[in-house]
């Protein structure tokens, strides 16, 4: 195995002859972590997923859902599994990752739930939002394995994988008729200054009847170190709920992350997603958002953001069942050096669900002549009562548009920042979280 340490080493890392995706994978699994007495409620859950890692194996880009996804510089990597003591941190080394509209917080470091770092303040007594452990405690357990890992989609490599190995979690119950008016951070840090660890952060979110929620799903580190985190979090919105999440994916730019938001929303529930991509050297979001009831409502707001040899691969689904859904999807790409930028986005309008209106648009921006990307919005339709529409474009910023800056007094490269801030405002602008949108905005800029 090779040691890493820089973006362009893991882009041009070799790989060893002899690793057998397969066998590959199965080793991750080995670097589990046991589950102690007190969730061996869960012992079913992870072993039905376990049992499926020998017939999967670590996807290559022969396979067509990766086939502009190399992820063979993973394989050169000899990942190490997370202790069940995180590295100690104090306040202050997360203190510019606090937001402070979130008085709730949750922190996990390395994988693992830190209590003291965490707060949680101004929510209602009937509202739960806690780890694990505490929500275990608090007797939700049959919810709990009610929801998790029943998404469709459950069987995909990298989610079976983090099923059948997370020990921690995040889990936000919002029972029936509650608003939660204070957002609820969501903070995974990663340290790993010792070696390249391999971590599984898990979330649930269940959201009941009419109520109202706000989350922030924050991926952070404090190094610059390898590691590769494998991420799921499943949503559930009851008949009339409403979610708006923000996901901001910032990792290392030697990390590995794959990340998968499953979203079910029932009858009259609206769901609200930003997915920011700016870190790692190899990113891949699965986005699915499943519409099971009538009249739901799909927002999709992406922004990726990439230099040097980055790759940041989205993929959507956007599954209608039943008549008089909606949905509104704009994923943009900046794209600068040699990185390179994935989406595609795929939206299912089956016979039944007649009277849809979805809209989806991919549109990129390309800032070197070496930047790379492809894009595919895809409709799969058969419904014959339905207005969809989408579309992609690629393009370069324009040179009468730096001029007309240039003339106005501003130097060429400050009129380059000025169009591309202007580029990622639309998404970023989405963002209900001022201080958050602020920091993305000046990293940017």
């Amino acid at each position: 195995m090779i040691d890493v340490s820089t973006v362009s080493e893991v882009g041009r890392a070799a790989v060893p002859a002899n690793v057998d995706r397969a066998t590959y994978l199965s080793h991750l699994l080995s670097l589990r972590s046991p589950l102690t007495d007190a969730f061996s409620w869960l012992q079913a859950v992870r072993d039905r997923a376990a049992i499926r890692i020998p017939e999967l194996a670590i996807p290559s880009t022969r396979d067509e859902e990766w086939r502009f996804t190399d992820l063979s510089s993973l394989l050169a990597i000899e990942l190490q599994a997370i202790t069940s003591q995180p590295a100690a941190i104090a306040q202050s080394d997360i203190e510019s990752f606090q937001l402070p509209e979130a008085s709730t917080r949750l922190v996990f470091v390395d994988g693992v739930y830190v209590p003291e770092l965490s707060a949680i303040a101004d929510l209602p007594k009937t509202v739960f939002v806690g780890d694990l452990a505490a929500a275990t405690a608090a007797g939700l357990t049959d919810p709990m394995l009610a929801h998790l890992a029943t998404q469709p989609g459950a069987e995909e490599t990298f989610t079976t994988l983090n099923t059948a190995s997370f020990t921690h979690a995040a889990v936000i119950a919002v029972p029936k008729n509650q608003t939660v008016t204070t957002p609820i951070h969501l903070l995974f840090v990663s340290t790993h200054g010792q070696g390249a660890a391999l971590n599984h952060p898990r979330c649930l979110v269940m959201v009941e009847s009419n109520s109202n929620v706000t989350l922030i799903e924050d991926y952070v580190a404090t190094s610059d170190s390898a590691y590769f985190t494998n991420a799921v979090t499943e949503i559930w919105l009851a008949p009339n709920a409403q979610v708006q999440h923000t996901r901001v994916q910032r990792d290392s730019l030697a990390a590995f992350h794959i990340g998968k938001t499953a979203v079910t929303q029932a009858r009259d529930a609206r769901y609200t997603g930003n997915a920011i991509s700016l870190g790692a050297a190899v990113a891949r979001h699965h986005l699915e958002v499943y519409q099971t009831g009538e009249q739901t409502e799909t927002t999709l707001n992406g922004l990726s953001y990439l230099k040097g040899h980055q790759v940041a691969d989205t993929h959507s689904l956007i599954s209608y069942t039943q008549p008089h859904g909606t949905s509104h999807q704009v994923h943009k790409c900046i794209v600068d050096d040699r990185a390179h930028a994935i989406f595609n986005g795929k939206i299912f309008v089956p016979q039944l669900a007649q009277l849809t209106d979805a809209r989806q648009l991919s549109q990129n921006l390309l800032l070197s002549d070496k930047a790379r990307v492809d894009t595919k919005p895809q409709l799969e339709i058969t419904a014959d009562n339905v207005k969809c529409a989408h579309g992609a474009t690629v393009s370069q910023l324009e040179n009468d548009e730096i001029f007309y800056l240039q003339s106005r007094g501003i130097d060429q490269a400050q009129a380059v920042k000025l169009l591309t801030y202007a580029f990622a405002y639309e998404v970023i602008a989405q963002i209900p979280i001022a201080s958050l949108r602020e920091n993305l905005l000046q990293r940017i800029a």
